[in-house]
């Protein structure tokens, strides 16, 4: 077993890479529109919980996007979210602010949120944004002209991950090698129903597409909601599209290595199909991919190949994202054991997040 294990790594790794390079020619990345494409009145959504700070941060860029309607929704925020974008609905006239209705017995927060959001839109196009996305000038347009182009019903955005914290450094690019490694794009134009990935923070749909998915009430339950959503969205013979956010749309998920496990433990379970089994697996795959190699090439040159595979996969994404720098790629190795919380906290019966208890 010690003998084949170096190969079967490598194996692996070859594997991905090849995904990977047929997946960066043809993943999209959000330009600049170059005109007037329009799919009808856009109504820009976005749920709000406790998000008083970054929203000082990111306001000013949602606010000016040129959306037909702006619609905010405070979820029962215990901080000055409320009275932040009350004070914002004064000078701004497309942005309204309403107030969420109590959790029902059943309803993951956020997508009780969505749920309200959707029902008091009046546009053709529903483009639900979470509050720590940062808009750039142009981007919806961008946003509008590409899922045009790309003929979508549902259209989501990775946007730029923009990390403080050496620990969000080395452990958030995994998402995007993640996507890029292991959903080839061109799936996206086949009858693979589950051939489907999206990112939470950018989700645009048609309003018809959206009804057809019975929006976020089918939804309800589901913590892993984007992905949940993107396979009915493929299963109702809807299309999707897909794209990174380049210097369109950015985004920090996490402010500091505690809220990023605690956010990622939140929804490791449901990732790996509410499983443990393949939770401990998850984990120990990242450690024989990423770590082991590191670890082990002094002692068996065996391993160097599969190492330097992991720092090219890790450079390529991060050249196609337009994020991270050289230097970053010493944290490759570390990316698993930093990790290794997340996937503890993923292990338990319930977790945390934002004063709200996921079973």
């Amino acid at each position: 077993m010690s003998v084949l294990l170096p190969w079967a790594v490598l194996a692996v790794w070859a594997l991905r890479i090849c995904v990977l390079s047929v997946n960066l020619r043809a993943f999209p990345v959000l330009a600049p529109a170059g005109g007037d494409a329009t799919l009808g009145r856009v109504s820009l959504l976005v749920p709000a919980r406790d998000e008083e700070a970054t929203l000082r941060e990111t306001l000013r860029g949602l606010l000016a996007q040129p959306a037909d309607e702006i619609l905010v929704l405070n979820d029962h925020s215990r901080d000055g979210t409320g009275a932040l974008l009350a004070a914002a609905a004064r000078d701004h006239p497309t942005l309204r602010v309403l107030e969420g209705a109590p959790l029902p017995e059943g309803w993951i927060g956020k997508n009780w949120a969505c749920h309200q959001l959707a029902e008091a839109a009046q546009g053709d196009v529903l483009v639900f944004a979470d509050a720590d996305v940062r808009w750039q000038e142009g981007a919806l347009p961008a946003l509008v002209a590409e899922m045009a182009r790309q003929g979508a019903d549902a259209f989501s955005v990775f946007p730029r991950q923009r990390m403080g914290s050496l620990g969000e450094r080395a452990v958030l690019p995994l998402i995007d090698e993640t996507l890029l490694s292991f959903l080839p794009f061109a799936l996206l134009e086949r009858d693979v129903p589950s051939a489907a990935a999206a990112h939470g923070a950018v989700f645009a749909f048609r309003r018809d597409a959206y009804r057809r998915t019975g929006g976020h009430a089918a939804l309800r339950g589901e913590i892993l909601e984007d992905v949940r959503m993107a396979q009915r969205v493929r299963r109702v013979g809807a299309r999707l599209g897909l794209a990174l956010g380049g210097p369109m749309l950015g985004i920090r998920m996490y402010h500091g290595y505690a809220q990023l496990v605690r956010g990622m433990g939140k929804s490791l379970r449901a990732i790996h199909g509410d499983a443990r089994l393949l939770v401990v697996l998850g984990a120990v795959a990242n450690l024989a991919m990423y770590t082991a190699p590191f670890v082990l090439a002094p002692l068996d040159l065996r391993w160097l190949p599969a190492a330097a595979l992991a720092l090219l996969s890790r450079a390529l994404v991060d050249a196609k994202t337009g994020r991270g720098s050289l230097a970053e790629l010493a944290l490759v190795p570390f990316a698993p054991l930093l990790a290794l919380p997340a996937y503890a906290l993923g292990l338990r019966r319930q977790r945390h997040w934002k004063g709200r208890v996921y079973a």
